[in-house]
């Protein structure tokens, strides 16, 4: 099947229904994988101790949090400029998805935080403006809600969900570009990643497991979407007919 064979609905849900089972059994075992290595291969920091394993959390959720915005930037150009008809799809099951991870990013980064900085929030750049991405998150869920037609709808958030994409890069940057708290880059930076492989390799399991499971909600959520709205659009077809 041709990627571009997906943009059809019909295909799509074809699709989803064959690579399901899969991704179901690749996650979960993607994810005993990753809690062995965080688990029993992951060493205590000699500073931070046990607390650090928080870290197999955060960060994946934190990836996943940004990652799931820029999916969301991409599904709104398809609904403004191509006009693909997965794109508002694709973003209207993406929103709970990564709000859900953006929650989890800021409720274990306050873990982590407490005993680190003896506190569990700070009005820190990076912080405050992953709060900013979670609300922003929110509203668009709101807003999927209040407008009844999908494609007003799509349209509409498509201009936010582009308009809240300066965020990302204020999230990635923020601790270049002011003096906070929060630790710079460790993972992806130009000198390479600073973390011992011994931390660095369990890190990469649990990414790779919290991503599968990222792709399997979106499509299962994507299937769900799809499939509510051709109901909606039979229970309207069915509501002309009664009243013709």
């Amino acid at each position: 099947m041709a990627l571009i064979d997906l943009a059809n609905p019909t295909r799509f849900l074809s699709f989803v229904e064959r690579a399901m089972p899969w991704l179901i059994a690749a996650t979960l075992f993607a994810f005993a994988i990753g809690l062995e290595q965080a688990l029993f291969v992951a060493p205590d920091d000699y500073q931070q101790g046990a607390t650090v394993k928080i870290m197999f959390l955060h960060v994946p959720s934190a990836w996943l949090a940004m990652f799931c915005w820029g999916l969301m930037t991409v599904a709104a150009l398809g609904t403004l400029v191509w006009r693909h008809p997965l794109a508002d799809v694709a973003a209207k099951a993406a929103a709970p998805i990564g709000a859900a991870f953006t929650f989890l990013c800021l409720f274990t980064g306050s873990m982590w935080g407490r005993p680190m900085w003896g506190t569990y929030w700070v009005w820190d750049a990076r912080l405050t403006s992953v709060l900013v991405m979670f609300i922003m998150y929110l509203g668009i869920i709101a807003l999927w809600r209040t407008v009844e037609d999908p494609s007003d709808a799509g349209r509409a958030v498509a201009v936010v969900t582009l308009v809240g994409a300066v965020d990302l890069p204020i999230i990635k940057f923020s601790v270049d570009w002011w003096n906070t708290l929060h630790q710079p880059a460790s993972i992806v930076r130009l000198g390479g990643s600073t973390i011992d492989k011994s931390i660095l390799v369990p890190l990469l399991a649990t990414a790779i497991a919290f991503t599968l499971l990222f792709v399997t909600l979106h499509f299962a959520a994507m299937r769900n979407e799809i499939l509510r709205r051709r109901v909606r659009s039979m229970l309207m077809l069915q509501a002309r007919a009664q009243g013709g």
